[in-house]
């Protein structure tokens, strides 16, 4: 998908379809979760204090999100073993997928420019997209704050 074509993702979109390999050495495709309610997070990089609190925050509410019909993905371009590292290190019970080559990244609009003293660097931007059993997209948040973020998306897929 054209990074034009990224910023245009909106909430009724048809959300960009992926099949990435995951922690424990699985593999997660959008077309294999058709008919369940899907939580994607993308975050920067494993095992940093965000991207901890992030996952942790998840992970505390991962049997109400399960309740509610909902599956947790992680995304970011850190590779299935780090991944498996960071799953152990925190007792993370999220699946976390890895997007190397940054393609779904790009597809949802998410790989941008960064700026962290000064020097600038492409990156991705803590973002979550919320993508109802038909595979559309019913919400989105950008520029994530962790604090309560876990609770909000919770909130809206109690809302589907």
């Amino acid at each position: 998908m054209a990074a034009s074509a990224a910023k245009d993702l909106n909430i009724g979109a048809k959300a960009p379809s992926f099949a990435l390999n995951a922690d424990s050495g699985g593999k997660v495709s959008l077309s294999g979760l058709k008919g369940k309610t899907v939580v994607l997070y993308f975050y920067p990089k494993d095992d940093t204090s965000g991207c901890t609190a992030e996952a942790i925050a998840f992970t505390k509410d991962a049997k109400a999100f399960a309740t509610a019909g909902a599956v947790v993905i992680g995304v970011s371009k850190d590779s299935v073993a780090s991944h498996d590292k960071f799953k152990a290190k925190h007792r993370l019970a999220v699946t976390l997928v890895t997007d190397e080559d940054i393609k779904v990244a790009e597809a949802y609009g998410v790989w941008v420019e960064k700026s962290m003293y000064g020097r600038r660097y492409m990156g991705i931007e803590r973002a979550t997209f919320l993508i109802d059993e038909k595979g559309v997209i019913r919400h989105i948040w950008r520029k994530v704050k962790v604090p309560g973020h876990s609770t909000d998306v919770l909130a809206a897929v109690k809302a589907l």
